[in-house]
C-alpha cells in the first residue's frame, strides 16, 4: 500500500511539471508575439539593424515598442527586442527592471527552472524553445526566449550551402 501511495505522488509530481512546461510551449512567446511567427505579424516591430547569429547565419534585430509591452503585471519593461531569420522570430529580449516578484511569477506559470551555475542563468525548456532569466545589469533582469526550429533551419541552410559548393568543384 505504501508503495503505491509513493508511485502515485511521484507520477503527480512529474505531471505538475510537464503540465507547467506545457504552458510555456503553450505560451511560444512574449504576450502577442510569438515565436516562429513572421516579423510582419508584430505591431510596432521597428528595423534596428543587421547581425549574425554564430558569426554566420544573417539576420535582423527588431526593437518593439507599445503599450503591450511596457510592463509585466507591475513590473516596468525596459525594452523588448526581436529577432528574425529570414523573416521568422526565433529570439525574443526582454529587458525588465529587477522585481523579485518577476520569478515569483514564472516559477507559478512554468514550475521551477534549471539552474545553470557558469551562466548564472535560471532556465525553463521544452523541445522546441527556451526561456533563460537572468541579471542584466544592477537594476535590470534579462528574459530570452529561444526557438529551436528556426535554430534548427540555419543549420539545415548551412549544410545546403555546402552542398552547393561541393557541387561546383
Amino acid at each position: 500500500m505504501k508503495v503505491c501511495c509513493v508511485i502515485f505522488l511521484v507520477l503527480s509530481c512529474l505531471s505538475c511539471l510537464s503540465q507547467d512546461l506545457a504552458e510555456l510551449d503553450r505560451r511560444k512567446g512574449f504576450k502577442d508575439i510569438k515565436l516562429g511567427a513572421s516579423i510582419d505579424s508584430i505591431k510596432g516591430a521597428e528595423f534596428k539593424k543587421e547581425a549574425l547569429e554564430k558569426n554566420e547565419f544573417p539576420v535582423k534585430v527588431y526593437a518593439v515598442e507599445g503599450d503591450d509591452y511596457k510592463t509585466i503585471g507591475e513590473v516596468k519593461v525596459k525594452k523588448v527586442e526581436v529577432k528574425a531569420y529570414k523573416g521568422q522570430i526565433y529570439e525574443i529580449v526582454v529587458l525588465t527592471s529587477k522585481d523579485t516578484r518577476l520569478m515569483k511569477g514564472m516559477q507559478k506559470s512554468f514550475g521551477k527552472p534549471v539552474y545553470i551555475i557558469p551562466s548564472d542563468t535560471y532556465n525553463w525548456k521544452t523541445d522546441s524553445l527556451s526561456l533563460a532569466f537572468k541579471d542584466h545589469s544592477k537594476n535590470e533582469l534579462r528574459l530570452t526566449y529561444r526557438y529551436y526550429r528556426v535554430l534548427k533551419q540555419m543549420q539545415i541552410d548551412k549544410g545546403k550551402k555546402i552542398d552547393q559548393i561541393a557541387e561546383d568543384f
